[in-house]
């Protein structure tokens, strides 16, 4: 009994590689197949992003457009009634999103039933609206469209939902400090 018991414990203590060639399978893939895929790995991901011989990729303007900064200052001239949006543009982009589906209540552009009642209180009412903003509208004011372009952009509302507002007149040119 006591063969078959030291028979046991030998098994316990030997590892599986018994053999020279176990050991040299064992090497090659523990150490060689991690490095292999460890620069094919490296390769792809390298060759991936560079740009192809004849490609705009290395341009001037592809280059530019990669370095620009985020953001940019636009400067407006009050003055300059030309580079003020009309109603449209201004309804067209901020006002389009809530009231051309009826967003949070907004009242439908061309909805004369919704806008009955407030066409009712008058331009200044809507305008002060727009511009300080009413129950789920944040002020408009002081944003991205003066607030000229603004109140062009609630008479066009209005204007589609039945009123009958005139369109307002052009800011008067500043002063000139010249003196």
């Amino acid at each position: 009994m006591s063969a078959s018991h030291d028979h046991h414990q030998d098994d316990a203590h030997t590892g599986p590689i018994k053999t020279p060639k176990q050991l040299a399978w064992a090497v090659f893939f523990a150490f060689v197949v991690p490095i292999l895929l460890i620069i094919m790995l490296a390769n792809y991901v390298t060759t991936s992003t560079k740009p192809a011989a004849g490609t705009g990729a290395l341009e001037g303007e592809a280059v530019a457009g990669r370095i620009a900064p985020v953001g940019h200052v636009e400067v407006k001239d009050a003055n300059d009634a030309a580079s003020l949006k009309t109603g449209e543009q201004v309804f067209q982009a901020q006002c389009t999103t809530c009231h051309a589906t009826g967003a949070l209540g907004a009242p439908k552009l061309g909805d004369a039933a919704a806008w009955g009642p407030r066409v009712k209180s008058g331009v200044e009412a809507l305008l002060n609206s727009a511009l300080k903003g009413k129950g789920a509208m944040s002020p408009q004011g002081g944003g991205e469209f003066s607030d000229f372009e603004i109140h062009r952009a609630v008479v066009y509302m209005a204007n589609a939902g039945g009123a009958k507002f005139d369109e307002p007149k052009a800011p008067a040119p500043a002063a000139s400090a010249a003196n």
